[in-house]
């Protein structure tokens, strides 16, 4: 242990209370040893230290901070440089702030379009957001402060995930689910890391020995300390016998009189406490430290700068038609939209951001050397038709020689508790859209929003500009490009299917009851599109510029491609060159080709330059179920380079001689992991894929205390069935609304058992088990131990709180 004379000198009930939180964001001190308590904030893209009264949701004010560009949104730029210098400036704010614990970045994979969520996430690629990541966390922790990557593992859809289990076999969580994590933890040397809310294969993800132990600590060598998500501890002393070091938020001491009860019967041993206290004493002590070099300030505008930097670079230019793009100087110009007055520029939830400034076109367009025919709304955002606004809509496009159309997903569309229905942008917006094109074709659609859309509109723009969630400065960035101060080079970090029904998780997402069964595996995104021939609207890595690239001389070495890029354009610009592995015939099955690294250069027009990406431990592996580790398989690989996964401009192979000759599959019991043609994936051979049967996952008899409050649908208890409904008759009003209930949601969404970990020691476990029976049908039985559990825990926490202040 690193601190094992202090740990010696905490009393029993000083270790079990250290490692659950104190309050909503912060650690418990000691102060009869000095050790001080530390802060935790969200911040994935900006901080939300709240200034009052703390909660998770971001429902009550917070600090001013600068609001960057989501990661859905900085990913397109594949620019690990600027994922640096924005982690930079998380670390610095962070810092000011007092914060030591800046809880992100979000690194899950994007299973599906449809997870509300996709906005804080950065790709549907595992290297692609874990190079991302890495490049974040090296920038935040070089300003003294922890960046906590989330949420680990298998994250991927809101709808109960508190209460979800994600089953899948060993290789897809491996190579998809788990290696963006493995490079924020191996190359961003990550000193903490936030456990997600759902089962893994049937255990709780904060303890999970298999995760946090075999994986995380042991292969990876993680030495920082785990957090739960907020609610998210399940069981805590098997959180703690699995190294999960701190139960956040404030459950309260029945946490702690847990583990004293825990050692007291066996089922705890005091090895296993005091490792992960001194865990958590490490992180506390060493960021108390680097707390006392902190700085009191720091530049707003500067960073207000990099977000519209980070905007700029992370934008994509979908369609160019006639090259309508850049607008040339002087031209008379409508700006229609609600999202052109009042952006969508985040996300909603735990991350939501009090930005420094804010930035709109409609304020920031006179600044152009633009004429300006008018500025309206349109259409209301939260749906439905306004003949009004759409008449001063037509009006102003009529005079126009280019209309601006700002349009995307509104807020009750992509929101932390709630997925997706549907991958349609509202239809209102749409129809005014269609109005517009009658009186003005010149249209270039400028898309807000965190994740992929259906398209069938596409046709009614001569240019689409995608700015994602672009920050508080995107509307200044996304004019730079428009009027061509800006050459475009996002490129999407993720795939464009034409229609929600082409995805690889069709079938299979969200989860059906409990169970959420990934029986697409490995073929996620444009592993599917590329392997199976699907037409996607835009591909993987796509992205237009005002200028041209050539692709020449690629060299194919034992340690990496050296391939020679050329500005062939008129206009200075930057170019992603993307590198693809495949391995044609393979006798283990994958997909026909894996982005394997990447480079992002700026050149000046007429400017050539050679590019290296080298090949590393994650080129040419397979994780194998048989041999239970990486290997490579022998072949022939084919390398592919280029400037998306659908535009290959370069190939070439190398050959490698492979380390084992134990393959793990029988192709004829897989037949459709071998075609890719994964929505056809019966049972018995998801089962062969898994090793084992299928769990079940049906709903059967009395509610658990894992089950959400939301399955009181199936309670027996008349009361419970009317709260379900209240609930769930408030949820479909403020989608209605379009104003989502972030409350509402967690508590729709929320187990029984995290009640006892939420409401800051008010409730004990005692107490939501009896709950739990009254949900159950028994109403007498369960208040009686309502009841009573309410004053047994009232009178331990005051007998508890004693001993810690007498020691």
């Amino acid at each position: 242990m690193r601190h094992a004379d202090l740990v010696n000198r905490m009393t029993l009930e000083e270790k079990a209370a250290f490692l659950s939180g104190k309050g909503e964001w912060d650690t418990r001190d000691i102060p009869r040893l000095e050790i001080p308590s530390i802060v935790c904030s969200d911040g994935p893209h900006g901080i939300r230290r709240q200034a009052g009264t703390g909660d998770h949701l971001g429902l009550n004010e917070s600090l001013p901070a600068t609001c960057f560009p989501t990661a859905a949104s900085v990913a397109n730029s594949w620019d690990e440089q600027l994922g640096k210098a924005i982690g930079e400036a998380l670390g610095e704010e962070a810092a000011v702030q007092g914060v030591n614990v800046l809880l992100g970045p979000g690194l899950n994979i994007k299973r599906s379009p449809l997870c509300g969520r996709n906005f804080e996430y950065f790709s549907e690629d595992p290297y692609l957001a874990g190079k991302m990541a890495a490049s974040y966390v090296k920038g935040i922790q070089s300003q003294g402060v922890y960046a906590c990557p989330k949420h680990f593992a298998v994250n991927s859809q809101e709808l109960r995930r508190m209460a979800m289990n994600a089953v899948l076999d060993e290789r897809t969580l491996r190579e998809i689910y788990l290696t963006g994590f493995e490079i924020a933890v191996k190359e961003g040397k990550a000193k903490a890391i936030m456990t997600s809310y759902n089962q893994v294969n049937g255990t709780y993800a904060n303890e999970n020995r298999h995760l946090l132990q075999d994986i995380l600590r042991k292969e990876w060598g993680f030495d920082g300390i785990v957090i739960t998500d907020w609610g998210g501890s399940n069981d805590h002393i098997e959180g703690i016998k699995a190294r999960s070091d701190l139960e956040m938020p404030a459950p309260g001491l029945d946490s702690a009189r847990q583990i004293l009860s825990a050692l007291g019967n066996g089922s705890l041993t005091m090895e296993e406490l005091d490792i992960c206290v001194d865990d958590l004493l490490h992180a506390v002590l060493t960021l108390s430290k680097n707390r006392k070099a902190k700085k009191s300030s720091f530049s707003q505008l500067a960073h207000h700068n990099l977000a519209r930097e980070a905007a700029q670079k992370s934008t994509v230019l979908l369609k160019n038609k006639d090259n309508i793009l850049p607008i040339p100087p002087g031209m008379k110009v409508a700006l229609i939209g609600d999202f052109a007055v009042n952006p969508r520029y985040q996300g909603a939830g735990s991350s939501m951001v009090k930005p420094t400034f804010l930035e709109t076109m409609e304020k920031c367009i006179s600044n152009y050397d633009v004429q300006t025919a008018g500025i309206a709304k349109g259409y209301k955002r939260t749906g439905g038709d306004d003949k009004e606004l759409e008449k001063e809509a037509l009006d102003i496009a009529k005079k126009a020689d280019i209309v601006l159309y700002c349009f995307g997903l509104d807020e009750i569309s992509e929101v932390e508790g709630m997925d997706r229905s549907h991958m349609r942008i509202p239809q209102n917006q749409i129809k005014i859209l269609q109005s517009i094109v009658q009186v003005n074709e010149n249209i270039i659609g400028i898309l807000s929003g965190g994740a992929a859309v259906e398209m069938p509109w596409h046709t009614c723009c001569k240019a689409i500009l995608h700015g994602y969630l672009s920050g508080q400065a995107g509307a200044s960035a996304l004019l730079d490009i428009l009027t061509g101060t800006v050459n475009p080079s996002g490129r999407l970090a993720e795939s464009c299917p034409v229609r929600y029904e082409d995805t690889p998780a069709y079938k299979y997402f969200p989860s059906i009851e409990r169970n959420s069964e990934y029986r697409e595996s490995i073929y996620i995104g444009y592993r599917y599109y590329d392997t199976c021939r699907i037409k996607v609207q835009y591909p993987f890595g796509y992205g237009l510029s005002y200028t041209e690239f050539t692709y020449s001389d690629i060299t194919i070495e034992k340690q990496g491609i050296k391939v020679r890029i050329t500005n062939t354009g008129g206009r200075d610009g930057a170019e992603v060159v993307q590198m693809y592995v495949g391995l044609p015939n393979a006798v283990v099955f994958r997909p026909a080709k894996e982005l394997k690294g990447f480079a992002k250069i700026f050149l000046k027009s007429g400017e050539s330059r050679e590019v290296h990406i080298p090949f590393d431990d994650k080129t040419f592996r397979y994780w194998n179920v048989k041999t239970n580790r990486w290997e490579e398989e022998k072949g022939i690989y084919h390398i592919m380079v280029g400037a998306s996964a659908a535009d290959i401009r370069l190939e070439g192979e190398v050959e490698r001689k492979g380390t084992t000759t134990e393959y793990p599959y029988n192709p004829a019991r897989l037949p459709y992991y071998y075609t890719g043609i994964i929505q056809q994936v019966s049972d018995e051979e998801f089962e062969e894929l898994l090793g084992h049967p299928i769990p079940s996952g049906k709903w059967k008899g009395n509610l658990g205390m894992n089950d959400a409050v939301c399955q009181m649908y199936y309670a027996k208890s008349k009361i419970a069935r009317l709260v379900y409904k209240i609930l769930t008759n408030k949820k479909i009003k403020n989608e209605a609304e379009g104003k989502p209930d972030l409350n509402l949601l967690f508590q729709y969404n929320i187990p029984f058992r995290a009640i006892a970990k939420m409401t800051g020691g008010m409730v004990s476990m005692e107490m939501a088990e009896g709950v739990l029976i009254v949900v159950n049908g028994h109403f007498l039985r369960g208040m009686r131990k309502v009841i009573g559990g309410f004053f047994r825990n009232r009178k331990l926490n005051r007998q508890y709180e004693k001993k810690l202040k007498n020691n």
